[in-house]
């Protein structure tokens, strides 16, 4: 009898084959001793996290824990991947959690009422400060990084979608681009219907949208804004699904392309929204002079915080550059109306019912940014007060059909918006020691620099890794910092009355004709720049008067009004005013083009920028044109050309400007198919920044903030020599004397 061999078992001959064996023993076990496993495993963790959170540490012992964990920190930033990241956080929050439990156990014995206010305030903004940042680790720890769902139906198949534009005293070329290019997007003709949203009523418009073939839609009222626009047209229209562009924002050809496959993909999709990418400076980039060398301040947003959402089903609707799905938009009662930021409680009301949302971190679209300071806090002052409405009236921590994930990431988009109020003490709290003497640490300055650096540090470095290219150290607190005392008083208003304040629209495509500085937003900038140079004056007094005992809470303290100054001063830089002529940005690409001139030459070069009205190129050596010059420019890509009539305006060595004469509409349909619809315009400049250094930050905020305060002393003395010459002028002896001069 032959003796039957058993086969011999595989044994894993690696790490990761046994642990791959391991889990897939794992995943056999029943469910019930599962789920067991896991709760004590988290159990098991937060008691271990509870114990280094809570385990008390003397001065030199904390110390050497600190320093053990910012090594560990700096070793793990050099690693690449997602799990190093991962680490970090977890180092960051451990350092937070310390300082917390210690902040609230061991520093609020306080002796008397005016370390009371000032310590409890201070306590208040620090607690709201740590909850944004768990918060923020949460949403953007691991970003889902959607890519495009390919349309695998024939196009015969595709569904019917209806493109809003909605408008309101926009110019007609602002819109005429937007409408242009959403044209030209690559989808069925009878599929495609494009609808121009007029809510001011203009009979060029209408014009214009008869001559171009596409629907006018107006109502007898201008309710709800934006939002009652929006619904209104979709009691006229019938399409599967809706895109929406603002007035200003420019659709590339392929924007449906990238955007409809995961709709044919995921029933349950209402939502897919992609980046509002701008290719014109926002004020803070025209006045700082950082236009594409900084990353600007929706950047962060769009590069990474609307992807982290993307992991936990919580995509944003942004207003804009968005395709809805018309029967869930319809399920929820339209286009939100209760409150002025009606795209975020859209979304909102979508999560509830149980619906998708995805995100596509591809520009597919580009519009115009503010053009000044003003009307940006405009904005950003109808976009808080909005978010503290939502909050008020319909709170995602409360009420049903909101997972965890969903409701950390909306309550923490709201809650951002309350930074004014603690950006506020954070720029003033250290005067409370330098000039009235107020302990608002009840503790030994060395056991505060050994609490609070390391969660400093820990934050700062964490944030830096996560957030990579799309935001660079310390800008987060130079945009907040100006915007902090304008959103303050909306959010609180809006807290307690949530129906107060309206909806207002952001003026896109002005000019500003010459330089100036802002004195009137500049104001409360000034205020805390001169708050906290007094405080640097008291404290080096100090230095010289106070017992030594002293000297480590002085120069702490001295220290942080040193960064307070740095971001008063940056705020000042901004509320100088830079000039703006042309009413179109130009668009920096390299695109290929033929110049035909009136000798019957025929030139090949490239673009060194395009507008609507204008182009400019770089010319082949040894090639010149003469100014005022008639000649033809001819677009070319893949096959596709149009001829364009130009003029010359200047020619400077191998460079040339030209603004193109009268088009018919064909001709300026053509142009924008072959520049502002190419997605390779936007796309390739996207998330392009060099990696964050936090060292780097601090340097270029500081450089700046030399400059905020030159600014101020430029403006304060040509203000005085404004008041000195209209002082002399007034008065009648000099007049004969002035007018001999």
């Amino acid at each position: 009898m032959t003796a039957q061999l058993k086969p011999t078992p595989v044994l894993p001959t690696s790490r990761g084959a046994r642990a791959q064996a391991w889990f897939a023993r794992m995943e056999q076990l029943p469910q019930g001793i599962k789920r067991s496993l896991k709760i004590a495993a988290t159990l098991l963790g937060l008691a271990l996290l509870a114990a280094v959170v809570t385990t008390p540490l003397e001065l030199m012992p904390q110390i050497g824990f600190a320093c053990l964990c910012i090594g560990l920190v700096l070793m793990l930033r050099r690693v690449p991947g997602r799990l190093a990241a991962l680490a970090m956080i977890g180092m960051s929050l451990i350092a937070t959690l310390r300082y917390v439990y210690w902040r609230l156990t061991d520093t609020l014995d306080f002796d008397n009422g005016l370390d009371m206010f000032f310590g409890y305030g201070l306590v208040a903004a620090e607690t709201y400060s740590l909850i944004i940042l768990a918060f923020g680790y949460l949403q953007t720890a691991w970003p889902l990084q959607r890519r495009p769902q390919i349309l695998t139906q024939p196009p015969q198949e595709w569904p019917v979608v209806d493109v809003f534009v909605p408008t309101y005293n926009e110019e007609l070329s602002i819109v005429k681009l937007t409408v242009l290019a959403a044209q030209a997007m690559d989808w069925p003709r009878d599929k495609l219907r494009i609808h121009v949203l007029d809510d001011g009523r203009r009979e060029e418009f209408r014009e214009f949208s008869r001559q171009i073939g596409v629907n006018y839609i107006v109502r007898d009222n201008n309710r709800h804004a934006k939002a009652g626009n929006l619904n209104e047209a979709l009691k006229v229209t019938d399409g599967e699904f809706i895109a929406i562009f603002d007035a200003d924002h420019v659709p590339t050809r392929s924007f449906l392309q990238v955007a409809m496959g995961w709709f044919l993909k995921d029933p349950k999709l209402s939502l897919l929204q992609t980046p509002h990418f701008f290719f014109s400076p926002d004020p803070f980039e025209k006045n700082l002079d950082t236009f594409r060398s900084v990353p600007n301040e929706g950047e962060l947003f769009y590069g990474l915080i609307q992807d982290g959402n993307d992991l936990w089903n919580a995509t944003f609707f942004c207003g804009s550059c968005a395709v809805i799905r018309r029967t869930h938009l319809l399920e929820v009662g339209g286009v939100a109306v209760e409150t002025v930021t009606e795209d975020a409680h859209t979304a909102l009301k979508l999560s509830r019912k149980g619906y998708n949302t995805a995100y596509l971190a591809i520009p597919q679209a580009a519009g115009l940014a503010t053009e000044s300071l003003s009307r940006h806090i405009n904005q950003r002052i109808r976009w808080a007060r909005g978010m503290a409405q939502i909050f008020r009236t319909d709170n995602p921590l409360l009420g049903k059909g909101l997972s965890l994930g969903q409701r950390i990431c909306y309550v923490n988009a709201m809650m951002h918006f309350f930074y004014g109020l603690p950006r506020l003490v954070f720029l003033t709290a250290p005067l409370a020691y330098l000039l009235f003497g107020a302990q608002i640490f009840q503790a030994s300055a060395m056991m505060i620099t050994a609490y609070v650096l390391p969660h400093i540090i820990h934050a700062n470095l964490t944030n830096s890794r996560i957030q990579g290219r799309f935001r660079q150290s310390f800008w987060n607190e130079v945009y907040d910092s100006v915007l902090a005392w304008y959103i303050m008083r909306p959010v609180l208003v809006a807290l307690i009355n949530p129906k107060v304040g309206g909806f207002n629209v952001t003026d896109k495509g002005g000019i500003i004709e010459k330089d100036y500085f802002d004195w009137k937003l500049a104001r409360p900038y000034i205020v805390l720049l001169m708050l906290n140079l007094i405080g640097i004056g008291c404290g080096v007094v100090q230095l010289f008067t106070a017992d030594s005992s002293a000297m480590l809470t002085i120069f702490i303290n001295l220290g942080w009004t040193v960064y307070n100054v740095i971001m008063s001063s940056t705020a000042m830089a901004v509320a100088s005013e830079s000039r703006q002529v042309r009413t179109e940005p130009r668009v920096h690409a390299e695109l290929p083009v033929r110049l035909s001139l009136p000798d019957g030459r025929q030139i090949d070069c490239h673009t060194l920028d395009f507008s609507q009205s204008g182009i400019g190129v770089k010319l082949p050596e040894g090639v010149s044109l003469d100014r005022h010059m008639e000649l033809d420019v001819t677009l070319h890509r893949q096959g596709q050309a149009c001829v364009l009539p130009a003029r010359v305006m200047f020619a400077r060595g191998n460079t040339a400007g030209m603004r193109f004469r009268e088009m018919t509409l064909r001709q300026q349909s053509d142009m924008v198919r072959l520049t502002f619809s190419r997605a390779d315009t936007w796309a390739s400049s996207w998330g392009s920044h060099t990696l964050d250094s936090p060292l780097v930050g601090l340097r270029n905020v500081s450089k700046v903030g030399l400059r905020g305060m030159a600014d101020l002393a430029k403006a304060s003395l040509a203000a005085l020599r404004h008041r000195h010459y209209f002082r002399k002028t007034d008065n009648p002896t000099l007049e004969p004397a002035m007018e001999t001069q």
